[in-house]
């Protein structure tokens, strides 16, 4: 059962890549792999509960390619931020998905509890650690949102002005949570 669920998984996350998450269904899906849009439900019992998977899968980087969990706080923050970026980029709709989930799983949970013990252990309020971890994360996903919705177009900017757009509004934020350090 499990070895089938993650072939559905697999599946969904490439038919994002071709169609989008407006275009995902859980009856294109069932085609795709060759049964009944019921035969998904035994699996994922609804599509909130496929999608929070994908999800859940994108974010949590295999064993080998973990980040570390040493280094400054700012170092740990800036690298979850550009990580996720890069995660949400390589998807069609890859920012939208994220701003799907509904349960992000215990890894996604650990690692965002991790973010604020590491904030509060360089001295940063733990209510402020809090909204300084989701302000990031929100920051993330928005721009993120924003670039896929803009990437074609005369007036699309080019990925090295994206990026660098991008590290700026992070340092920003960043240098706003090293003013709360006590």
């Amino acid at each position: 059962m499990g070895q089938r669920r993650d072939e559905v998984l697999r599946a969904a996350i490439e038919l994002l890549d071709e169609v989008g998450l407006d275009g995902l269904t859980m009856r294109l899906l069932a085609s795709r792999l060759g049964v009944r849009a019921s035969a998904l439900y035994r699996h994922y019992p609804s599509k909130q509960a496929l999608l929070d998977a994908m999800v859940a899968h994108l974010v949590t980087p295999p064993a080998d390619a973990a980040p570390p969990l040493d280094g400054s706080w700012d170092e740990r923050l800036r690298g979850v931020a550009i990580g996720a970026r890069e995660v949400m980029l390589a998807h069609r709709d890859g920012a939208r998905l994220m701003s799907t989930f509904r349960h992000p799983g215990g890894e996604a949970v650990a690692a965002f509890h991790g973010l604020i013990a590491a904030l509060t252990a360089a001295g940063v309020p733990e209510d402020t650690a809090a909204v300084a971890v989701d302000t990031v994360l929100a920051y993330v996903n928005g721009y993120t949102i924003e670039q896929q919705a803009r990437e074609t177009g005369a007036d699309a900017w080019s990925g090295e002005r994206r990026d660098r757009v991008f590290r700026d509004g992070l340092e920003l934020i960043i240098t706003g949570v090293r003013g709360s350090l006590s």
